[in-house]
């Protein structure tokens, strides 16, 4: 919840996400999964993807990249947790199809790439829809949706913390 500036902590209240795909943004109700669609993971959005590049929305650090590469866990600078899951049902390619830009422990700046993955052959075995959860508590979130959005330059959530 700070960040350092000059040596000293500053209290963030805020941080913005921008857009980890170029697609279009949905609400998180929309996802046909209920883990998702509930959220019970935590709120969030998702994304029809139109672009197999998925890059960070935020900058920090990666916490966890499945051995599947069909998701990743991003610890942003203020503390937050966000899970990006590529796709529904893509657990079960092992891997297939996707190709991981990063590790665990990498730290990651906005628009840094993450995963590409290759989308026709994940239409044709799975779903593409995307969401992008907070795994943390925080206390609102503003939600930009129902639009075209691109990777790594439109904003899509604002997180208070």
């Amino acid at each position: 919840m700070f960040k350092k500036l000059f040596g000293k902590q500053e209290k963030v209240d805020k941080e913005v996400l921008v857009s980890p795909i170029t697609g279009e943004a949905v609400d998180i109700t929309e996802v046909p999964d209920p883990t998702f669609s509930e959220k019970m993971m935590g709120d969030g959005l998702a994304f029809k993807p139109t672009d197999g590049k998925i890059v960070a929305p935020i900058s920090g650090q990666i916490v966890n990249l499945f051995p599947t590469l069909h998701a990743v866990g991003i610890k942003s600078n203020a503390g937050i947790e966000y899970l990006i899951h590529i796709g529904l049902d893509t657990v079960m390619l092992d891997g297939e199809g996707f190709t991981a830009h990063i590790q665990e422990g990498d730290k990651v700046n906005v628009g840094d790439p993450l995963i590409t993955v290759d989308l026709d052959f994940v239409q044709e075995k799975a779903k593409t829809i995307t969401p992008l959860v907070i795994t943390s508590d925080v206390a609102s979130v503003d939600k930009n949706i129902n639009q075209t959005v691109v990777k790594g330059e439109t904003e899509v959530l604002t997180v208070h913390l």
